[in-house]
């Protein structure tokens, strides 16, 4: 009774306050002319240059770039076909589908229920999703039958396991080991998203029978982890993800144009997936593990917390501000500065050189921004499967996001080329 009488009153908490008001009020995102706020017009000229220059190539077929700097939007344009068989034009509030730049907006709605006193990041995850107890790590695998052997865990799966990629869980069809993605295959589990019926609870029971690449904690494994943590917000909140995102981060937010699945309205500015073809022409991309339709058809059940969403450009640079402003934007309070700092704290040390990661994201650390070119030390960043690239620097309170919609590209530098052009842009 006592249990049930707590889990009323938590419904009635969560659904009577999405977030709080707060006694700051950062503006929201607005143009300005560059010079206002510290960067040159000029420079920023440059990426102008760059993209065009890539088109000519081949190299994208197009692209949407978008800078700011101390919440003013300095510089957003868009340049390139959507769809080249179509012949229609980018346009700067086109949607694109994000895909892994999701996680960082899942891992955000986790940190809003721990800053509740819900959980503790280092609770086991079988304490909400049963199937999760007594993890098993894979020994032996053979590839003949796909049958393999196991040994215990040296412990339980954590909450920070499950949002650092340090869980050992995989990640499916785009694993770097071949054994996993047989595995995954075998026992169906979905990647990605999909417009099939079924949703993030099925999926991530699956998922949980299944073996560990190593004990818990032990390394860095990009995985589908940020997919559990969808469910767990579920099992937590006793809300559905999309419902429990929408009014608690993306609503608060004013990020009107980031949905699992797109509404009527919104569905013709989705920018399709395209791929350079045999005959040298950008075409539209075909049907392989995921269909390429997806987030405009299909059961419209599956909320993928690690590839789900899609989004534009505007609307990802305002989730980066609310960051870079310690959790607030516009007057609402999505996270305290006091949860923000853990977030932004290295939990995993150099997953890959010059970069760390944290609750959310990955981060530039010293050897990183001594390297030249990605910011300075704790910028936080990451990317998306269909070539997609965001960076925020809180020393500068510069961003920078790129979205474009590739796969099976011949050669594009425009991401780090992008961020060189952006950063080179401050002039004060």
């Amino acid at each position: 009774m006592k249990h049930l009488a707590a889990s009323i009153l938590l419904l009635a908490t969560l659904s009577a306050s999405a977030q709080t008001r707060s006694a700051k009020k950062s503006p929201s995102l607005t143009e300005a002319k560059p010079e206002s706020v510290g960067m040159s017009a000029e420079r920023l000229a440059r990426i102008d240059q760059m993209l065009e220059a890539a088109i000519s190539e081949d190299d994208i077929p197009g692209a949407v770039a978008l800078v700011a700097r101390k919440g003013k939007i300095v510089y957003w344009k868009a340049f390139g076909s959507a769809d080249v068989e179509t012949g229609r034009k980018f346009k700067r509030d086109d949607i694109f589908r994000i895909a892994s730049q999701t996680k960082a907006i899942t891992s955000t709605a986790v940190m809003t229920l721990w800053e509740r006193g819900l959980f503790r990041l280092d609770d086991p995850i079988s304490k909400w999703i049963p199937e999760f107890k007594n993890p098993q790590v894979l020994k032996d695998f053979h590839y003949g039958d796909t049958t393999y052997t196991t040994v215990p865990a040296s412990r339980e799966v954590t909450v920070r396991d499950l949002i650092t990629h340090s869980s050992g869980v995989g990640y499916g069809v785009i694993d770097g080991d071949e054994r996993f993605r047989m595995i995954y295959e075998k026992a169906g589990i979905t990647d990605l998203y999909t417009t099939e019926d079924i949703t993030i609870e099925e999926s991530v029971r699956k998922l949980a029978a299944l073996p560990l690449h190593h004990n818990p904690g032990e390394k860095f494994t990009y995985s589908e982890g940020l997919d559990v943590l969808g469910y767990f917000i579920e099992v937590v909140s006793g809300q559905p993800f999309d419902a429990y995102l929408r009014d608690h981060v993306l609503g608060p937010l004013g990020m009107d144009d980031t949905w699992f699945y797109l509404p009527d309205d919104k569905a013709s500015r989705l920018v399709p997936v395209q791929h350079l073809s045999d005959d040298g022409t950008w075409t539209r991309f075909p049907v392989t593990f995921y269909d390429p339709e997806y987030p405009r058809k299909g059961a419209k059940r599956f909320f993928s917390g690690g590839a789900g969403l899609s989004s534009t450009a505007k609307d990802y640079a305002t989730f980066l501000q609310m960051y870079l402003n310690n959790g607030e934007l516009g007057g609402t309070r999505v996270l305290s500065r006091t949860t923000v700092q853990p977030i932004m704290d290295a939990q995993v040390h150099d997953f890959r050189i010059g970069e760390d990661y944290g609750l959310a994201f990955g981060l530039i650390d010293e050897v990183g921004a001594a390297q030249g070119g990605q910011g300075s030390d704790g910028t936080f960043e990451w990317g998306g499967y269909f070539n997609t690239q965001y960076f925020a620097d809180p020393d500068e309170q510069l961003i920078g996001i790129l979205m474009k919609q590739t796969q099976g590209t011949r050669s594009d530098d425009t991401g780090w080329q992008f961020r060189v052009l952006a950063l080179a842009a401050v002039d004060d």
